[in-house]
């Protein structure tokens, strides 16, 4: 027969089980209701690296919604699905770049806001899109305007 102590030891630890499920069960609550707050948007990229799910979207530095889904279509093009807050409405020819915080920072979507009266709807693709520039890129683009400017060779590095 069980003591009085070993009863209590099982009171307490069923308690604290109850609570670990019920702390649970509330965190999947809340990021369900998270994922569906607001709408979504499609845009493809040639490139989205250092995208992935739940990096932020801004629009005008504000941060407006997240990247909850991406994929390949069948041309290779990164097809990022954006959940943007109900209450932003772009307008139909409104753009998405991909933009970097600081020279080795992380990676953001920028929004800029077009001129149309329309605005895009829940589930529109925002048609114009500026995929993200590598480190390697955009050295490779100084280099190469260096270069021009003092009219020398990439290949060679000969001065003409």
């Amino acid at each position: 027969m069980a003591t009085q102590e070993e009863k209590r030891n099982t009171l307490i630890g069923g308690a604290v089980l109850l609570a670990l499920v019920a702390g649970l069960v509330a965190t999947h609550i809340h990021s369900a209701q998270e994922k569906t707050r607001g709408y979504p948007l499609l845009a493809h990229f040639d490139k989205a690296e250092g995208v992935s799910v739940g990096t932020e979207v801004y629009l005008a530095g504000v941060a407006v919604g997240k990247v909850t889904h991406q994929a390949l279509n069948d041309n290779f093009q990164a097809v990022l699905t954006l959940q943007l807050d109900d209450d932003v409405k772009l307008p139909k020819d409104s753009n998405a770049t991909i933009q970097t915080e600081s020279l080795l920072g992380a990676k953001f979507i920028a929004l800029q806001p077009g001129g149309d009266e329309k605005n895009l709807q829940a589930g529109d693709e925002i048609a114009y899109t500026q995929s993200s520039l590598s480190l390697a890129d955009l050295l490779d683009m100084i280099i190469s305007q260096a270069e021009a400017a003092h009219g020398i060779k990439a290949e060679g590095g000969a001065v003409q």
